[in-house]
């Protein structure tokens, strides 16, 4: 989502437009084209309501990178917030728009131990399979995966769509997770496939974006068993549930994927 050109995660959530000032070059260097928002202030601010929305976002970008097939790259910083003050060209700044606060750690520890859990989640996929190291290649050729919207095996792919979900199948054939991605601005309720109960018994959030600290992001006994035959996915936020097992029902299209 972010590198070492261009804005900081944070900064992609708190700008509309790039402040690089300080470099002396009339704000005239760095991209024009930053794809951000700043959720409704143009930089820092003490609004809650805003600094809530800019969190969940940063959770969101965070999740659907380490959700990805491939080799994951995060920005020095990212996991704390780490901002540069809207300035999208650093290169010339040696001083503390470019330097690691390491307080951030303990301020945004929420936002670390979001990023810390997202990792072990990843890692505990077990993407290697039952025959060890698997390359991209075989994985993505052998990957059993399910597209999805609202409606199960209903996927819009329109150029205005604002949601998107799927059922992601490890290649060990013992763990399924369906990811729902909801990136409008009203809460969409999303039909969950069927899975029999297992032995996690059924379907277990891991992952709800829209949920406080520490209950964002959980797994194991913490886990909270997911009821019902829908799931109500908040606006502009991501679930991740899990099931230990490979049997689910009403299988649809499935195909390689990058995702």
């Amino acid at each position: 989502m972010t590198c070492h050109d261009g804005f900081t995660l944070n900064d992609l959530v708190s700008y509309d437009a790039k402040h690089n000032e300080a470099n002396q070059e009339s704000n005239t260097d760095g991209t024009n084209t930053n794809l951000s928002w700043n959720c409704g202030a143009e930089g820092a601010t003490a609004n809650a309501a805003i600094v809530h929305i800019r969190k969940q976002q940063i959770r969101n970008l965070l999740a659907l990178t380490l959700l990805s097939v491939g080799t994951p790259m995060l920005l020095m910083g990212d996991e704390v917030c780490r901002t540069q003050l809207g300035n999208n060209n650093a290169y010339c700044q040696n001083n503390a728009t470019s330097w690691f606060d390491w307080s951030l750690c303990q301020s945004n520890a929420d936002v670390l131990r979001f990023v810390r859990q997202m990792i072990h989640l990843r890692l505990h996929f077990d993407e290697k399979g039952k025959s060890g190291q698997t390359t991209l290649e075989d994985y993505l050729s052998k990957s059993r995966i399910e597209w999805h919207g609202v409606e199960i095996g209903k996927p819009d792919w329109g150029s205005s769509s604002h949601s998107l979900a799927l059922s992601l199948h490890n290649l060990a054939g013992a763990q399924v997770r369906y990811i729902a991605i909801n990136a409008y601005w009203k809460p969409l309720e999303f039909a969950l496939p069927p899975v029999a109960d297992g032995t996690s018994g059924g379907w277990l959030r891991f992952m709800d974006t829209s949920l406080p600290t520490p209950c964002d992001i959980v797994e194991g006994e913490k886990a909270a068993r997911v009821d019902g035959s829908s799931y109500r996915v908040n606006p502009r936020s991501i679930i991740l549930l899990h099931c230990d097992q490979e049997k689910i029902g009403h299988a649809t299209t499935s195909g390689r994927s990058k995702f």
